[in-house]
């Protein structure tokens, strides 16, 4: 007897459905998060024309912002499997408001640098106990589509987001500030009000941070995921100045070129995971890896914006590819007691390469756009390759 077509899930129940509401509480909040995520993007421009700051102040202030994030990964790890998932995504985000109004009050130099340091140290402590919390509720198949969801939210939300502040800070920078806040405290109350504890028993989360620092896989694929940030990070800090300096096109072709990478990850992102999913979670990443290696590599060669579009759909490719993998990885990785510190340590690369990340760039594209773009390729495929040499060790768990 033939299953009727009918018993067939439809596309939108194959990737939404099956996940449990606590995850959409989880996941409405972080949209809502990032649609009001407006003062990161231009705090730049803030620094020097709302505040009259000299362009080498305003880099050492948004430096101090980076000290504070390199801390705040594995403290939020430890928090989230001490005090709970929960408690440590409230408190961060209402302590985030807090430190942004704060920001957006300050006018001294001290004062501004002190904002910066503590917004840096509170802003993502949320990201360990958000990974943590689709670990805990969604099973093992599912988690992949689950985390490729989120990826989903914060892009749709942050471009979005853009889009608005930008034109809010003709009107005022205030607004920025008090809108941000604002969405720090609607995730904090959804999360407090929707989403359970899912913290093991107090006891089995005791000890520090060495422990997870004594998992040799763990280690290595943050190692791979420095890599990964490296790469990816050069789309927001030297990917900019090389085209427009290097190459000369204008910042509005550029910017053009660069909603393709909002437009195709909230496009086709959605349609894949499920498929993604089902794949295997190392070799998966790898494959995106060294995409996104590809279309680096090939920026090289750009000397058009035609070009530029090219190659960004090249990465923008590899980045939907390993979206969600990097959190199943870290899940199938973690004790259910150490998720929190798993993820903080996942994490830390990226704080790691907020500060490493500029440095390496701009040295290299001093030497030259080729030399930039070539090592940040190879970076990538180096990378790859080790997490295809991990990949033997995360099946086994």
């Amino acid at each position: 007897m033939s299953t009727p077509l009918m018993d067939k899930p439809g596309f939108l129940r194959s990737a939404l459905g099956g996940l449990p509401r606590p995850f959409w509480a989880l996941w409405s909040g972080t949209l809502v998060n990032r649609l009001g995520t407006m003062v990161m993007p231009f705090t730049g421009v803030y620094l020097t024309q709302e505040r009259g700051m000299p362009v080498a102040a305003a880099g050492a202030v948004m430096a101090v912002f980076g000290a504070g994030s390199l801390l705040s990964q594995p403290l939020a790890g430890v928090l989230a499997d001490r005090i709970g998932r929960r408690a440590t995504l409230a408190g961060g985000m209402l302590a985030t408001a807090a430190v942004m109004l704060w920001l957006g009050a300050s006018t001294s130099l001290a004062t501004i640098t002190a904002a910066m340091f503590l917004l840096g140290l509170v802003i993502d402590v949320y990201r360990p106990a958000s990974s943590a919390l689709v670990a805990d509720l969604v099973s093992p198949e599912e988690r992949p589509r689950a985390y490729g969801l989120l990826f989903w939210a914060i892009n749709l939300g942050y471009a979005l987001g853009m889009t608005v502040g930008g034109r809010l800070a003709g009107m005022g920078f205030s607004w920025l500030f008090w809108i941000d806040a604002a969405t720090c405290v609607a995730f904090a109350v959804l999360v407090w009000r929707a989403v359970p504890e899912t913290r093991p028993e107090a006891q089995e989360s005791t000890g520090g941070f060495g422990v997870v620092l004594r998992d040799r896989v763990m280690v290595g694929f943050t190692l791979v995921m420095l890599g990964n940030t490296l790469m990816y990070s050069q789309t927001v800090t030297m990917l900019p100045v090389a085209m427009t300096k290097a190459v000369g096109l204008p910042t509005g072709d550029y910017g053009l070129a660069m909603a393709l990478n909002g437009v195709l990850i909230v496009v086709v992102q959605p349609l894949v995971s499920g498929w993604l999913g089902r794949r295997d979670p190392s070799r998966t990443m790898a494959l995106g890896l060294a995409v996104m290696a590809a279309g680096f590599g090939l920026t090289a060669f750009v000397t058009t914006v035609t070009g530029l579009a090219l190659t960004i759909v090249v990465w923008t490719i590899g980045e939907i590819i390993t979206a969600g993998i990097a959190g199943t990885v870290v899940a199938r990785l973690a004790p259910a007691h150490l998720r929190g510190r798993y993820a903080g340590l996942s994490g830390f690369a990226w704080s790691a390469s907020s500060v490493l990340a500029p440095l390496l760039g701009g040295t290299l594209l001093g030497v030259g756009p080729q030399a930039l773009w070539f090592t940040i390729g190879g970076l990538g495929l180096v990378s790859a390759a080790g997490m295809l040499a991990l990949g033997p060790a995360v099946r086994r768990r």
